[in-house]
């Protein structure tokens, strides 16, 4: 068996188009090793490590000028948050699965309405081509000025039409868990202020403006019940189960004075009944962060307010389980339902 020559640096590491194997001076023979995937026609992707998907995306939009990134494929380059279910993840060891006939999103009847995560969502602009390749969910978007920007040297929908967008895609709760998280921003008395990815009254406007393309219907639904400084999705999931359950609104980073008047930061609290919930995150559990939060703790409890503090196992239990514990902290602050 004949010794397989190394390919030249950097596509020995990442997925490549076939034109980028030429210019480099590989051998058309060569690019039909062993050791590479053919996920798609002209690209190609060594077997030696996971594929990166920016790479993967690039290697395709590289190909075609029309083609760019949309819907959950943009939004995991762009670092949105996504469910499980939706995040891309390859199958049995390759890099994609092969579908041999695309069919358009929605159609329940097709895999991609089944399972998106397996699939790169590839779009073009109405009027074009559909994108056909193996391993692509294909879509034609109606696209205007600033729907579309460069990201790491690929291009894709920006972050505001890529929310919109995920609007035809993604359950109510998962929409809102990524529009907080465009808009989150805060500046705080510690750290780094934390800056929106896009500030919520620029999101509105492009929502306001977004007639004609899909999932604007939910998009506008979902703006109503964004909130500016939340930290992370489980803190999303959690003020909406309390709102759905009919507790009294809990504002996220809400600002709790100390005994000295000094703030306190928690991540969701009710002002009018002095109780705040925190989420703790696996960070919480490092002796520093501790330390940290029992000091935290203190502050709060000598400012008269309650706090309930939740975690994963937690949020597992269900609703009914964190609701009680939330509720049963209220009512010791003199609500009553």
């Amino acid at each position: 068996m004949s010794r397989l020559s190394p390919l030249p640096e950097p596509l020995n590491a990442r997925p490549f188009a076939l034109t980028e194997a030429e210019a480099a001076g590989v051998a058309r023979s060569r690019l039909l090793g062993r050791d590479l995937y053919r996920p798609s026609r002209g690209v190609r992707i060594p077997k030696a490590g996971p594929p990166e998907l920016t790479a993967l995306v690039r290697s395709h939009t590289r190909l075609d000028a029309d083609t760019f990134g949309s819907l959950i494929t943009a939004a995991e380059v762009l670092a949105i948050p996504l469910p499980p279910w939706a995040v891309f993840r390859p199958d049995g060891g390759g890099p994609v699965t092969t579908v041999t006939e695309p069919v358009p999103w929605g159609k329940k009847s097709g895999a991609h309405f089944r399972e998106p995560g397996r699939f790169l969502h590839l779009s073009r602009r109405n009027g074009g081509t559909l994108p056909r390749r193996k391993g692509v969910a294909g879509h034609r978007l109606k696209v205007r000025d600033g729907d579309l920007l460069e990201f790491d040297g690929l291009r894709v929908t920006s972050v505001a039409r890529t929310w919109v967008d995920l609007g035809s895609v993604l359950p109510m709760e998962d929409l809102i868990v990524a529009g907080d998280a465009i808009i989150s921003e805060h500046a705080r008395t510690f750290g780094e202020q934390k800056q929106p990815v896009v500030p919520l009254a620029e999101l509105r406007r492009f929502v306001e403006g977004a007639n004609g393309i899909h999932g604007v219907r939910k998009a506008r639904e979902a703006l109503d019940q964004l909130r500016v400084g939340v930290d992370s999705p489980p803190e999303t999931k959690l003020r909406l189960m309390l709102d759905d359950a009919g507790l009294p609104e809990f504002v996220p980073d809400c600002r709790v004075d100390d005994a000295l008047g000094k703030p306190v930061w928690t991540d969701l609290g009710c002002a009018r009944f002095r109780t705040c919930v925190e989420y703790e995150g696996l960070h919480h559990l490092l002796p520093e962060q501790q330390a940290l939060d029992s000091y935290r703790d203190q502050r709060v409890a000598e400012a008269g307010w309650r706090q309930v503090r939740i975690n994963r196992i937690d949020m597992e239990r269900g609703p009914e389980w964190v609701v009680s514990r939330v509720t049963q902290a209220l009512r010791k602050q003199g609500w009553h339902r």
